[in-house]
């Protein structure tokens, strides 16, 4: 009786073949997204934001360094200045200078008599 059973039911049924695995649809190429481009030029466009973002601090840096050295070259230039009338200052306190300097200004010393000359040339 177990054969006849058997039997039975593989006449009831019959047996089913897998069916084949479909593949998916082949999407069309103009609705098709190329997600590596897309992810380059995303890439890109933050990439250049980063860089856009470092030029301004960039160029302020430039402008403070140019600025320094040519207020280091100016610094230089009136400390040399200042160590040449410090020189004058301390020789201004002997006689031969100041009586140079009084001359420069049209004085003239005791018991000289001033003379004008006038026509030389001027």
């Amino acid at each position: 009786m177990a054969a006849r059973a058997q039997a039975r039911r593989t006449a009831a049924k019959p047996r089913r073949r897998p069916s084949a695995r479909r593949k998916p649809a082949a999407r069309r190429g103009a609705s098709r997204v190329n997600w590596d481009r897309v992810g380059r030029i995303a890439l890109t466009v933050v990439l250049a934001a980063v860089l856009y973002s470092y030029l301004n601090p960039a160029i302020d840096f430039v402008k403070t360094y140019t600025a320094t050295t040519a207020a280091k070259a100016q610094l230089h230039e009136l400390q040399h200045e200042n160590t040449r009338l410090h020189t004058r200052i301390q020789s201004a306190d002997e006689a031969i200078v100041v009586d140079r300097m009084a001359r420069a200004q049209g004085m003239v010393a005791e018991g000289e008599t001033p003379v004008v000359v006038r026509g030389l040339g001027g």
